[in-house]
């Protein structure tokens, strides 16, 4: 059995009904070539959730996943740069945020 790994991400949405209802909507069908991507990696499992404008990603990883390999790739596939374009239309970074961050990771600091 192959070792999993969790990761979680946070990152906001601009503040404004009718950019978080289109984000929602972009979500309910991602590009195939998305999906792709995130599974090439080893991205095993991704689910994002949404309260008020602030996002939360799981992203559950196969023991072959990289983040750096998989940052590179995604700077290589134009595709994938015009999906992230097009949702930094309607994302904010976090305060806490480096310059250039979408997705920040979290510190887990609880667990069950």
């Amino acid at each position: 059995m192959s070792k999993k790994t969790r990761y979680s991400f946070a990152c906001d949405l601009k503040n404004d009904e009718r950019s978080i209802a289109a984000y929602k909507a972009y979500h309910k069908e991602v590009w195939p070539e998305i999906l792709k991507s995130i599974k090439d990696a080893g991205i095993i499992d991704m689910e994002i959730y949404l309260h008020a404008n602030r996002l939360f990603m799981i992203m559950e990883v196969n023991e072959d996943f990289d983040m750096d390999r998989k940052a590179q790739s995604d700077a290589e596939n134009p595709k994938v740069q015009e999906w992230e374009e097009l949702m930094w239309g309607y994302q904010q970074a976090l305060p806490s945020a480096e310059k250039g961050q979408k997705w920040v990771v979290m510190e887990r600091i609880f667990k069950l």
